[in-house]
Order: structure tokens, then C-alpha cells, then sequence
């Protein structure tokens, strides 16, 4: 009987990317193997925890191996594992769709960088691993059997954007994957994948930890030596063997001093697909009440959706080196969510479940003991400025959240954080530095928050401050706003924006006019720009500039108000406080008209003006551009 075959085309997004793995991928082709070996592997730790519920799975047959086969004549490089496999409908759900967001993410790549400077790790990263095997093979043809069931799937395509699907035969649970490469040629980056030799070389540079063996077949000549010579002298013999290609043993669980920083680096490039090396290795054992091995890894640079809210992170989890969870975020803080590697505890039974790690006490202890450790290594970094630099500009947002979220760790954490600074513009600065640095009459710290260090350290609000010579910390980092809600002090010292509440300085002069005696001005002014505007006063924390404006020390700040904005549904609008420099001559003109006639409408347009001005100064934008537009042309009419 004639299995039935059935042609399917690719989903779209499917068929963009085959056309980009085929036609812009040009470098480092090699990876397509570790890509595969990969997938296999995961196979099999899927069937090992699927067994753990349903051991008949295995029945008869409870190899777990990776095999290559190559066959030099019809030049094709097959692929087994004796995984899990899949039925036809996951076949058809897993190869022929794959997430629209990872292939518009995979094109922008591509089209922000140069083909040749493609990034090799984009393949992993946007978790398209099978589809690389089109790099190097013109056809590709997939067996697999499901594990408990009787037939196969045999799914079959050239990558021209459609593929077939027919019932077959295969004698055992897995997945075969047959590549029909193309011709080796140097200029693409192809090598020969049909030696034995060039696949040994791939396998240990990529896929050495792989915990089930990989199997090759190679062969040999050796010279038999008869003891009676025949006709011809000596006679050849092929020998086959087979060996194992990689060693197999988890790099967790080998002695520090016997793995090598290379290795390190292969380790950490596979489980994060970052091809740059570990900025810092985090080696840890722990015996006792809760046993463990983890090896943690603190990136060189920061993932590209670090901050991204929906971004998935967490460790690798293994039960007695079974992997039960490839990304367990309840492993570390979220805060610490940058950080990449594996855990494996002999303590955790391995068919537990989600919901069951939530809850489980030993995870919750490990979760503690990792923080630490992690802390520990930061700490550590700390002891040299341009070794820390260079991570906290990476991750310093990121410890920035933890501030409000690990009160355990929050003076451990404050201790680390950096702020630019009015005192150096080419180094940041602790709060311990800062307060060490501080006046002996100075009470507070003072800080001002924008979305710039140029906007905020020309802001209007530091003019008294500047010039009686105070530090102020700039805090231009949208998390900065999260962080001064619980951060409210340090060492006794309580933080204080420059742009709320009133200043209070011993040293504060008397302005030319009371608050009092100008009480008819600027309830007049406040009149034209009321909607905005809950309260005119007159301001000791101005020199050169007329006006700026403030809030309550409860208020939002403008930046954080503007970010409340942006999100869904808007958010709310804040009437601010106008100050205004009594010293200063457009102040000293409105009062001389005001008093003339307390009806002016030039007072009252220069109340609009200055209010506008304030908006600009502080980098927040104008309520009505048309209206401010109206009184600039006015006064330049009334100027020429």
C-alpha cells in the first residue's frame, strides 16, 4: 500500500525566514550542527521527564544516544536521536509555523547589519535552530515516531516554501533528520560535513557537555602483517569503528581547576546563544541541609530585551542532571534576571511540578544562597572602578530595581549603586562618596531627576544650589524615579529633590520682596494659567532665571508624569507650582506694571509667557504650542 502523501506550503513568516537562512546568512554555516544536536538533546530530556509519569514510554528500549551517519557518495549528513519524536500534528504545529515575533526580530537583524557581519548567535536567539539545517542542505527529509505510538511521520522539503507530509515507518521512538548538502566550498564558509573528522571538530567545539553521547562511524586502514607473506606484500583492511564525540560530562559538575575559560565560554555561548564571552564565571557548591551545583555566568553586555517587560528569563533547574525547567525564573530575583547558567540539585524530586517550585522550600533556599553569591561577585567587581564601570553600565539599571523589591539585599545593593554627578562630569559617584563629600551644614542629599544629564544640570531648580557650591546627583534613568520612592535616605542623610517642596538653606538670603507684599501679583498671575498652575509663589532656589516650576513633595515628578502618560489609558495630570525670581528684572518690571494697574493684560501675558518657559526649561512640552507661538510674535513686534 502507497502511503498518502500531502503537500503543505509554509506559513509566511516560515517562508521569509528559509529565504533569509538560505540568502543572508553567509557566515559561520558550522552552526547548523549544534543547532540540531540541541534540538536532539532537549528530545531526550523531554522523553527522561515524560517517563518519570509514564515509564512504559521506554519499554524495551531505554538507549538515549545522538548518532551522525554520513554517506559520502550521495552526500548526506543524517542526524538520529532516540528523543521523544513527534506525531504528525506537531510536526506540522512545530516545522511549518514558527512565531511571528521571532522572524520580524531575525530581519531587522539582518537588515541593520552587513551580511558578512551577520551575529551568529541570531539563529538560537530567536529559537529557529531547525530551519539552519537550509544553510547547508538543499533538501531536507525528517523521520520521526512519536514515543507510544506505532507509525511515523516522514515530512520532506527543498526550502522553496512548501514541504510534504506522509505516513512511514521507523523502528524505533526518535527523530531522524536527513541533509542532501550542497557542494563544500570555502568561499561560503561550507566544509566537507560529510568527514567524520570535520563533525568530530564541530561536535567538541559546540557540543563537548552534551550529556548523552554523540555516536560517529569512522573508518580507518590498517596493514595486516600475514605471518606468510602473499603475492603483492602487505594487505589493506578498512576498519570501522564507532566513538563517542563528546566527553559527556556536565561542566558543573567537573573540579574548577580542570575546565578551562574556552570551555566556559562554549558552555555558557550554548545555553545563552551569546556569542561574546561571560564578562564574569560564577563557580558554586553547596553541601548540607540543601545540596547543589550551579554555574552562573554575568554576561558582557546586556541582553537586547533586558528591560522589556514580557522578556523571558531564569536558569536552567536539573534534578540529578535531568533538566526539569529550561528557564526557572523562581530560581533568582527578577532583578537580577540578566544572569545565565544551570542549577542542579539532588534535593528536588524530578517530577515536580510548576506550581510545586513555587512553593518548594529548597528552591526558595537555593534562591537565597544564589543571591548572595551573585552579590558577592558584583561586590567583588566593585573593588575595581573600571572593571565595575563597565558592568554597571550594562546592569546598574537593573540593581536599581532591587532597591525596591530585596529589602534583604537593599543596603547591600544601595552600597553598589552609581550616579552621574554635579562633582565630576567624568566619573559616577556612591552615596558614600557623595556624603563624604558633603558640607558640613548640608542636611540632605540633594538629587534632581530628568531624562538627560545636559537637561538637568541646566535646570533652572539647581541655580541657588550650584552657586552656594552643593553636589546634586543626576538622576536620569526612568527606574530612578522607582528608586527615590523607597531609597529615601541614607546614613541619616534624607534625599531631596531639587525640584519639590521648598529649599532650605542656612544660608539663604532674604528676597527683595516678601511673599506677602507681592500676594496681589501673583494671585493676578495665576489667573490666565489657573488650569495648570495650583499655586504662584516667589522662589530662593533661582539666580539667574525668572522662573521655574515645582511640585509638592508627593508629586509626581515631569519625567515620571510623562511616562505615566505614554502608558495605556494616559495618566494623571498634575497641576504644578510657579516660582518666580523676584530679583529678577522681568519679575521687577510685572510688579512696577501691576501696581500701575492691577488689571494689565501684559502682566497677564507674561504670566503665560514665563509659565511657558518654565515648561521648555525643564524639557516638558507646551500645552498650547499656538497660544505660546501668539505671545512670542507679540513681544517681538513690541521689542522691534
Amino acid at each position: 500500500m502507497v502511503a498518502t502523501i500531502a503537500q503543505y506550503q509554509f506559513q509566511a513568516e516560515t517562508r521569509q525566514l528559509l529565504d533569509l537562512m538560505i540568502n543572508s546568512l553567509y557566515t559561520n554555516k558550522e552552526i547548523f550542527l549544534r543547532e540540531l544536536i540541541s534540538n536532539a538533546s532537549d528530545a531526550i530530556d523531554r522523553l527522561r521527564f515524560e517517563t518519570l509519569s509514564n515509564p512504559e514510554l521506554v519499554t524495551g528500549d531505554d538507549r538515549y544516544e545522538i548518532r551522525l551517519e554520513v554517506d559520502k557518495q550521495e552526500r548526506t549528513l543524517t542526524i538520529s536521536d532516540s528523543g521523544i519524536g513527534m506525531s504528525r500534528d506537531e510536526v506540522i504545529a512545530h516545522i511549518g509555523t514558527i512565531a511571528k515575533s521571532g522572524i520580524r526580530e531575525l530581519r531587522e537583524n539582518i537588515r541593520d547589519n552587513q551580511p558578512g557581519e551577520m551575529l551568529t548567535g541570531s539563529i538560537g536567539q530567536f529559537g529557529v535552530g531547525f530551519y539552519s539545517a537550509f544553510m547547508v542542505a538543499d533538501r531536507v527529509t525528517l523521520v520521526t515516531r512519536r514515543a507510544g505510538e506505532a507509525t511515523a511521520t516522514i515530512w520532506e522539503s527543498a526550502g522553496d516554501g512548501n514541504y510534504t507530509l506522509r505516513e512511514g515507518q521507523r523502528s524505533s521512538r526518535g527523530t531522524t533528520i536527513k541533509l542532501h548538502l550542497r557542494d563544500e566550498t570555502a568561499e561560503e564558509g561550507m566544509d566537507d560535513y560529510t568527514d567524520p573528522w570535520v563533525l568530530s571538530r564541530l561536535v567538541k567545539k559546540h557540543s563537548d557537555f552534551i550529556g548523552y553521547p554523540i555516536l560517529c562511524t569512522f573508518e580507518r586502514e590498517e596493514v595486516d602483517q600475514l605471518g606468510k607473506p602473499l603475492p603483492g606484500g602487505p594487505r589493506k583492511t578498512i576498519v570501522v569503528e564507532e566513538k563517542t564525540l563528546n566527553s559527556m560530562k556536565p561542566l558543573w559538575t567537573r573540579p574548577q581547576e580542570e575546565v578551562d575559560e574556552r570551555e566556559y565560554a562554549e558552555f555558557y555561548r550554548h545555553i545563552s546563544d551569546d556569542w561574546n564571552p561571560p564578562f564574569k564565571t560564577i563557580v558554586l557548591k553547596a553541601e548540607g541541609s540543601v545540596e547543589y551545583q550551579a554555574l552562573l555566568f554575568i554576561p558582557a553586555k546586556a541582553p537586547y530585551d533586558l528591560f522589556y517587560h514580557a522578556s523571558e528569563s531564569g536558569l536552567r533547574l536539573y534534578a540529578k542532571r535531568v533538566m526539569i525547567e529550561k528557564r526557572c525564573e523562581e530560581l533568582l530575583p527578577r532583578y537580577l534576571r540578566f544572569v545565565r547558567g544551570v542549577v542542579d540539585s539532588a534535593d528536588l524530586p524530578l517530577n515536580i511540578s510548576r506550581q510545586m517550585l513555587q512553593q518548594d522550600r529548597h528552591l526558595g533556599q537555593i534562591r537565597k544562597w544564589l543571591t548572595k553569591r551573585i552579590l558577592d561577585a558584583i561586590e567583588e567587581l566593585n573593588r575595581d572602578y573600571e572593571k565595575y564601570l563597565s558592568f554597571w553600565e550594562q546592569f546598574g539599571r537593573a540593581l536599581k530595581e532591587g532597591v525596591s523589591s530585596d529589602y534583604d539585599n537593599k543596603e547591600r545593593l544601595v552600597k553598589l549603586l552609581l550616579f552621574n554627578s554635579s562633582n565630576d562630569p567624568q566619573t559616577l559617584t556612591t552615596l558614600q562618596e557623595y556624603v563624604d563629600r558633603m558640607k558640613e551644614d548640608q542636611n540632605e542629599i540633594f538629587y534632581l531627576t530628568g531624562e538627560s544629564r545636559s537637561v538637568v544640570e541646566n535646570s533652572p531648580h539647581l541655580e541657588t544650589l550650584t552657586e552656594r557650591g552643593y553636589e546634586i546627583l543626576y538622576l536620569i534613568d526612568p527606574v530612578d524615579e522607582l528608586l527615590v520612592q523607597t531609597l529615601t535616605e541614607f546614613q541619616g542623610k534624607k534625599l531631596k529633590s531639587a525640584g519639590k517642596g521648598t529649599i532650605k538653606l542656612n544660608d539663604t538670603e532674604q528676597p527683595a520682596v516678601a511673599q506677602d507684599e507681592a500676594a496681589g501679583l501673583l494671585e493676578f498671575i495665576q489667573k490666565p494659567i489657573d488650569a495648570y498652575v495650583k499655586q504662584v509663589r516667589l522662589s530662593n532656589r533661582l539666580v539667574s532665571s525668572p522662573a521655574c516650576l515645582v511640585g509638592t513633595e508627593m508629586d509626581y515628578s515631569p519625567q515620571l508624569e510623562r511616562l505615566l502618560q505614554k502608558g495605556k489609558g494616559g495618566g494623571p495630570k498634575q497641576r504644578r507650582i510657579l516660582e518666580l525670581n523676584p530679583n529678577h528684572e522681568i519679575f521687577v518690571k510685572m510688579r512696577h506694571r501691576f501696581m500701575k494697574d492691577n488689571q494689565d493684560q501684559a502682566v497677564a501675558e507674561c504670566a503665560e509667557s514665563l509659565f511657558c518657559y518654565a515648561l521648555l526649561a525643564e524639557g516638558s512640552e507646551l500645552p498650547d504650542t499656538r497660544r505660546f507661538n501668539q505671545l512670542m510674535l507679540g513681544n517681538l513686534l513690541q521689542t522691534l
